[in-house]
């Protein structure tokens, strides 16, 4: 059974940071693109970041957040520095099988098979 658990969120005040980690399991995924999303209460979940063959950003986080993986620990990282209260958000991260080396799909939720059950950032301002 493929699980995907994220963990790492909490209360920052703006400005700080937080790492997010998501473990991997029920197989591998090194063919696979990983992403992170969020979704602000009130709000449709948004892309933020992802990797496969290469990265991919929303504009909103270029420059503060990093996404990063360790196959061997089958994890997905999201490094989240300068933090704004407007990043406060649930942050899911996700599995997408056939996106590995489609670049402009990375944005896309649909395209993704494996979904995380949510990490809550709240930032403080």
């Amino acid at each position: 059974q493929v699980q995907l658990v994220e963990s790492g969120g909490g209360l920052v005040q703006a400005g700080g940071s937080l790492r997010l980690s998501c473990a991997a399991s029920g197989r591998t995924f090194n063919n696979y693109a990983m992403g992170w999303f969020r979704q602000a209460p009130g709000k449709e979940r948004e892309f933020v970041a992802a990797i496969g063959s290469g990265t991919a950003y929303v504009g909103s986080v270029k420059g503060r957040f990093t996404i990063s993986g360790d196959n061997a620990k089958n994890t997905l990282y999201l490094q989240m520095n300068s933090l704004k209260p407007e990043d406060t958000a649930v942050y899911y991260c996700a599995a997408g099988s056939s996106i590995y080396y489609s670049g402009r799909s990375y944005s896309q939720q649909g395209k993704y098979d494996y979904w995380g059950q949510g990490t809550q950032v709240t930032v403080s301002s």
